[in-house]
């Protein structure tokens, strides 16, 4: 393959990942995926039907992650999860963060993106506070504290940090051990979610099914579609369109704050489009579609300074939160999860336990003022 060949696949690799997030958009604004509404419906009504539409998605992803290492689709050990540190302390304070930030900002990174789409001003708040938060957790004052703390402690393990290389019982091909762990786990989430009372409706269908179609679709295009087993300018292994230089799906904390920082300094030739700068612009583009073909689009702001205050620092703590925790309800909860990685679960959880927490923090200040 020549250079001219491979600008062309790098172009193509990133309108396939615009795609994908433009129908993410979509199939979000139309349903109301969300991963901080099934944790405060459950919370606050006892309904499991958005927390059901998340397990079908993450049951889905990770099936078709399986089939897609499996069949040698993808080499599913070069993800931007694959790593033989379990990094359980990372993970466990910065999901708590951002499950804790995403109720105060009204939402995680996918449903800010979401939200503008649908012309929430509030969220391009949320979105300025998380994308200067998660820059500085990446390369800034931030990223210092960070590293010299929570990610010093870790458990390193002589196989990946992820179920199936567990099983794969040292040097036995990983990619085919997928399917066993992978089918298992996410054949159970399918049927919790199918099999739940008044739960097969089509909004729901289309939201787990959607979405869960759409991360298996992500996984395809960026490991298949953009991996060159030789770079013909490096010589190496290259995933295109990447900003990590590895395999990656969705996801929407540091790719939000990358995308701030290609509109500063866009001028810079060294400042590259990938695919987490386009699913941020795909995601906005497709709630914005979809939500002018519903009539549903409406400018909403702030109702008063409190409002302002709770949503700024919402925003700054799923940016530090995301970073550190290495993903965000959809990085990690989705992406991740599909991988089987064990650091992807511990921020799961991490998450939820977070977003419980603030739940009650707000209704302990409405039975203070009341």
């Amino acid at each position: 393959m020549t250079i001219e060949e491979a600008l062309r696949l790098n172009s193509h690799v990133l309108w396939l990942g615009f795609g994908v997030s433009f129908l993410f958009g979509m199939v979000a604004q139309r349903t109301h995926f969300c991963t901080m509404g099934a944790v405060s419906d459950v919370v606050n009504m006892g309904d499991w039907s958005r927390a059901r539409q998340w397990a079908l998605a993450a049951g889905l992803g990770m099936i078709g992650f399986a089939l897609l290492a499996a069949t040698g689709q993808i080499d599913p050990t070069q993800t931007l999860y694959a790593s033989t540190r379990w990094m359980w302390l990372s993970a466990s304070v910065g999901g708590a963060m951002f499950g804790f930030g995403m109720v105060l900002a009204s939402g995680c990174g996918s449903k800010t993106l979401v939200r503008i789409g649908a012309g929430n001003l509030k969220s391009v708040v949320v979105f300025l506070a998380l994308a200067v938060a998660a820059f500085a957790t990446l390369k800034g004052i931030t990223a210092v504290a960070r590293v010299a703390t929570v990610d010093r402690v870790a458990v390193e393990l002589t196989q990946g940090a992820n179920l199936a290389q567990w099983l794969a019982l040292g040097g036995k091909d990983a990619a085919s051990w997928w399917l066993l762990p992978g089918g298992l786990l996410g054949g159970v989430l399918v049927l919790w979610a199918v099999l739940g009372r008044g739960f097969r409706t089509a909004d729901n269908l289309l939201a787990g099914i959607g979405i869960g179609a759409l991360l298996v679709l992500a996984w395809w295009v960026s490991g298949h579609v953009g991996h060159l087993a030789e770079h013909p300018e490096t010589l190496q292994r290259a995933y295109l369109g990447t900003s990590s230089g590895r395999m990656e799906a969705l996801s929407f904390v540091a790719p939000i704050a990358h995308s701030i920082d290609w509109l500063m300094f866009f001028s810079d030739k060294s400042k590259t489009l990938t695919l987490g700068v386009v699913s941020v612009l795909g995601v906005v583009a497709g709630s914005f579609v979809w939500a002018r073909l519903s009539g549903s689009f409406r400018w909403e702001g702030f109702a008063n300074v409190e409002d302002l205050a709770n949503h700024l620092l919402g925003g700054g703590l799923m940016g530090v939160g995301g970073v550190t925790a290495m993903g965000c309800t959809i990085g990690q909860g989705l992406s991740g999860v599909s991988t089987l990685s064990l650091t992807s679960f511990v921020a799961v959880a991490a998450i939820i336990a977070g977003a419980c927490a603030a739940f009650r923090y707000q209704m302990w200040r409405l039975e203070r003022m009341a």
